[in-house]
């Protein structure tokens, strides 16, 4: 059978917009209710191995698969946490696109993928550590080794013709990232149109997630574009100053004033919350870190269901802290989150009490 179609090349922005985003958005720190789930997802997810052991991937020969993707794995965990989720993606209709849509139904999530019968799901290898920041293979053994095979999979077809769009609005929150657009021409056309505004449109979350090797040869000045048409921006002070130069919390801030709500992640020194009403600095929690992998999609998850609650700009920061603390405390992109009484219970504590927090493994199962 002859190989399927490699997707289309670099995408290319359409012209932005000549008006003022902020006339053009609605605001909408609050979603609205009535929609049938409460988050959708959409993105790709992967295969993903692990080595059984420590060691380079050439060393290793066992792994351990499981899957990967940053919009699955926000999923997953807010369905976890009680909320009614879909997961919308593309898989292949090979063994690996099985697993992928058996494991992320068995969170409790509502899978929404169409199967590709020409192209095949994406695979990835990775080691533990953290992500290097350069795209490049790392000489330090601290940093994770990760090997993507992803040219021309199934999820880099999505596009608007592929995406059924009514299934992407069936939520009061649509949750997107910037990987997505970075896999194809049409994968960033369909953010484009997912983007628009639209009456009836759900809040729009968008985590930018920038990825150096996935941008190499494109401007990473189009997740700007993207996250200036969105209500609910995530991003990483390191991702924004890699990207768009921005250095600090505040001068982010002046690149994106558009979103309802920014949120500005610095690592070990906390995170940051920009409304038009002001801005929110809450300390990051301290923890003992067994694997860094997943905290920012963790965090994005404990953000996103304080948000559905109703909670206070501060107590949604926290709950993102502690929701991020569950994944670095736990090995795998997906951890145990802490019951609802226990999260909440931290969440409400003095800012004292707060500070003076550790963290450690298996924490998330004690009882509130």
């Amino acid at each position: 059978m002859a190989p399927p179609p490699e997707p289309p090349g670099p995408p290319q922005p359409p012209a932005p917009p000549a008006h003022s985003a902020r006339s053009t958005y609605p605001a909408a720190p609050v979603p609205h209710s009535g929609a049938p789930f409460d988050v959708v997802c959409l993105g790709e997810t992967m295969a993903a191995f692990r080595p059984a052991g420590p060691g380079r991937l050439a060393d290793s020969p066992v792994f351990v698969r499981g899957v990967g993707g940053a919009e699955s794995n926000t999923a997953c965990l807010l369905a976890r946490a009680g909320h009614r989720v879909r997961w919308i993606g593309r898989v292949g209709t090979d063994g690996f696109g099985d697993h992928v849509l058996a494991e992320i139904a068995a969170h409790g999530v509502d899978v929404s993928a169409v199967r590709d019968p020409d192209r095949p799901t994406g695979v990835y290898f990775r080691t533990g550590g953290e992500r290097s920041t350069t795209g490049e293979r790392p000489t330090d053994p601290a940093l994770a080794e990760v090997l993507y095979h992803r040219t021309g999979s199934a999820a880099s077809a999505m596009s608007p013709a592929t995406v059924d769009r009514a299934a992407a609005d069936s939520g009061r929150i649509l949750h997107l990232s910037g990987i997505t657009a970075a896999l194809s021409g049409g994968c960033l056309a369909l953010l484009y149109e997912l983007t628009a505004p639209r009456p009836g449109r759900p809040l729009l979350s968008f985590d930018v997630n920038y990825r150096v090797g996935l941008w190499k040869r494109r401007d990473p000045g189009v997740l700007l574009d993207l996250a200036r048409r969105c209500d609910l921006v995530f991003t990483g002070a390191d991702e924004a100053r890699a990207a768009w130069g921005a250095a600090g919390s505040a001068a982010v801030r002046e690149l994106l004033p558009e979103p309802s709500v920014l949120v500005v992640k610095d690592g070990a020194r906390g995170a940051a919350a920009h409304t038009s009403s002001g801005s929110c600095h809450v300390p990051a929690l301290s923890v003992e870190t067994a694997d860094p992998v997943g905290a920012g999609d963790a965090f994005a998850a404990g953000f996103l269901s304080a948000t559905l609650r109703g909670l206070p700009l501060r107590t949604r920061l926290r709950h993102g802290h502690l929701a991020a603390a569950a994944a670095l405390t736990c090995p795998g992109d997906l951890a145990e989150p802490p019951a609802r009484a226990l999260a909440d219970r931290l969440a409400a504590l003095d800012d004292t009490a707060w500070g003076r927090l550790r963290l450690t493994p298996g924490w998330t199962t004690r009882k509130a």
